[in-house]
C-alpha cells in the first residue's frame, strides 16, 4: 500500500527515506505563492476558475492554495493557521475584494485597506495609526510604524503591553487543528511565529533595534526574557489542546542578510541563543512529538550548529544563493542532523531569468543533493513572487514530479 502525505513527511523529518520526495506547495508564509501569480498559475492550468481565490495573508499577499492546486503540484503538507496572523484581523467573515490588477479574491472581513494620496494602501491598528502600507501597484505590505522607536531604558520594557494567545484561538486552534487531521491525510504545520530578532526588528525599526542589540543589552534582553515566557506559556497551551493533531510546530526568526548574518554568531550566542533554546528545549521535553521547523532566511551557515543545538529538526527556506549556503556543503555538514525544507530552486537568479530547460536542469542537480539518505522537503527557495512566468512554476514541481 502506497504511503499517504503525513506519512511521507513523517519519514522525512525522521531522517527515513521516503518511497518519494515529500512537496511542499504553499503550506506556510515562507514557502508560499503571491496571491497575483497563484492567480496566473490557475489560469494557466485551467483550474478551479469559478471558485475565487482566498488571500489569507494580507502582510505578504499570499494564497491560500485550494485542493486541486495542492493536489496538482503534489503538495503533502497543509498549515494550520494562526486566528489573527497579521495587524490582529481574524481570518473569518470572508468578503470579495479587488486586487490593483481587476482580480476579484476573498479576504478576511476585518482587512479594511486606506488609500492615501499617493495611490497606495494603507493599513490602520485599533488606534487609527498607519502600521503597513503598499505602495501604487504593489505587490506586499510594508511596515511603516515603530511602535519602540522611543523606548531605550530596560525598566520601560515592563510596561509594554505584550498580550499573549487568548482563549478564543485557543478553541479555534483545537477545533481547526482536529478537522485537519481527521479530514485530509495531510501533514499538519502550525505556524507559531515566536519571533525574537524579527520582533525586535518589527518594534524599534531595523537600525534602531540593531543598534540596541549592542548598545543597549540589559534592555534586550528583558525584552526578549518577557517575550519568551508568554511564548513557552502560549505554547504549553496551544500543544494541550492541539499536540495530537499537529506535526512540525515551526518558528519564524530571521537571522540573516543575502550577505551575511544580521549579527556577529557571538552576539547571538550572547543575546538570542538562549531564549531560542529555552523555547525549543521546552517541547522537547514536554512534547516530544513534535518536530520544531525554523524559518530563517539568508547566509546562516556560521549558526547551523548553533540552531541545531539549541534544538531545530528542520530549516526553511534554504536561501542558495546566500553567500556561504553552498548546497552540497549543507548537505554534507548538517544532512544528518537536520531537514532542509525548500533550497529546490533559486528565486532570485534562475527561475526569474532563466529558460525553461536551465531551470529544469537546476532544480533536479538541487533535488538530488538535498533529497539523498532523506531528509528533504521539495520547495523552492521562499515564496513564489509576481510575475513569474507560470510555466516556469509547473516546470519546477514538475521535476518532483517525475519521482511520483
Amino acid at each position: 500500500m502506497a504511503e499517504t502525505p503525513r506519512e511521507r513527511v513523517l519519514k522525512t523529518i525522521n531522517h527515513v527515506e521516503p518511497e518519494v520526495p515529500a512537496i511542499d506547495f504553499g503550506s506556510t508564509t515562507s514557502s508560499g505563492i503571491s496571491i497575483f501569480e497563484y492567480i496566473d498559475l490557475k489560469e494557466y492550468l485551467g483550474i478551479n476558475q469559478t471558485e475565487l481565490p482566498v488571500l489569507f495573508d494580507i502582510f505578504l499577499m499570499l494564497a491560500d492554495p485550494c485542493a486541486s492546486m495542492i493536489e496538482r503540484f503534489g503538495g503533502d503538507i497543509i498549515q494550520l493557521k494562526r486566528l489573527a496572523p497579521n495587524f490582529g484581523i481574524k481570518l473569518c467573515d470572508w468578503k470579495q475584494w479587488t486586487l490593483h490588477n481587476g482580480k476579484t479574491v476573498l479576504v478576511p472581513g476585518g482587512f479594511n485597506p486606506k488609500p492615501d494620496a499617493e495611490g497606495g494602501l494603507v493599513i490602520e491598528n485599533a488606534q487609527g495609526i498607519a502600521v503597513a502600507r503598499m505602495p501604487s501597484k504593489g505587490y506586499y505590505f510594508d511596515l511603516i510604524h515603530f511602535p519602540y522607536k522611543n523606548i531605550e531604558e530596560a525598566d520601560e520594557i515592563d510596561k509594554l503591553e505584550l498580550c499573549g494567545v487568548l482563549d478564543e484561538e485557543i478553541n479555534y486552534l483545537s477545533k481547526e487543528g482536529k478537522r485537519l487531521f481527521e479530514e485530509t491525510d495531510k501533514a499538519v504545520v502550525f505556524s507559531f511565529g515566536g519571533r525574537l530578532v524579527e520582533a525586535g526588528l518589527f518594534g524599534w525599526g531595523f537600525e534602531e533595534f540593531l543598534v540596541n542589540l549592542l548598545a543597549n543589552p540589559d534592555m534586550i534582553h528583558r525584552y526578549f526574557e518577557r517575550l519568551t515566557d508568554i511564548y513557552i506559556n502560549d505554547i504549553d497551551r496551544i500543544l494541550q489542546q492541539c499536540n495530537n493533531y499537529i506535526d512540525i510546530f515551526r518558528f519564524v526568526d530571521d537571522l540573516g542578510t543575502q550577505n551575511s548574518l544580521l549579527m556577529s554568531p557571538a552576539v547571538y550566542r550572547e543575546m538570542v541563543k538562549p531564549y531560542h533554546k529555552k523555547m525549543f528545549q521546552f517541547i522537547k521535553k514536554k512534547y516530544p512529538k513534535q518536530k520544531i521547523a525554523t524559518h530563517c532566511c539568508g547566509a546562516i551557515y556560521p549558526v547551523i550548529p548553533d540552531l541545531i543545538d539549541a534544538g531545530i529538526d528542520i530549516i526553511n527556506p534554504v536561501q542558495i544563493s546566500a553567500s556561504g549556503m553552498d548546497p552540497l556543503q549543507l548537505k554534507k555538514e548538517f544532512g544528518k542532523d537536520i531537514v532542509f525544507w525548500g533550497g529546490a530552486a533559486n528565486m532570485q537568479a534562475t527561475v526569474p531569468y532563466g529558460t525553461l530547460d536551465e531551470i529544469k536542469k537546476e532544480t533536479g542537480t538541487l533535488t538530488e543533493i538535498f533529497m539523498k539518505d532523506g531528509g528533504f522537503i521539495f520547495n523552492p527557495v521562499h515564496n513564489i513572487q509576481a510575475n513569474i512566468a507560470p510555466e516556469k512554476i509547473a516546470a519546477i514541481y514538475d521535476v518532483a514530479l517525475r519521482y511520483r
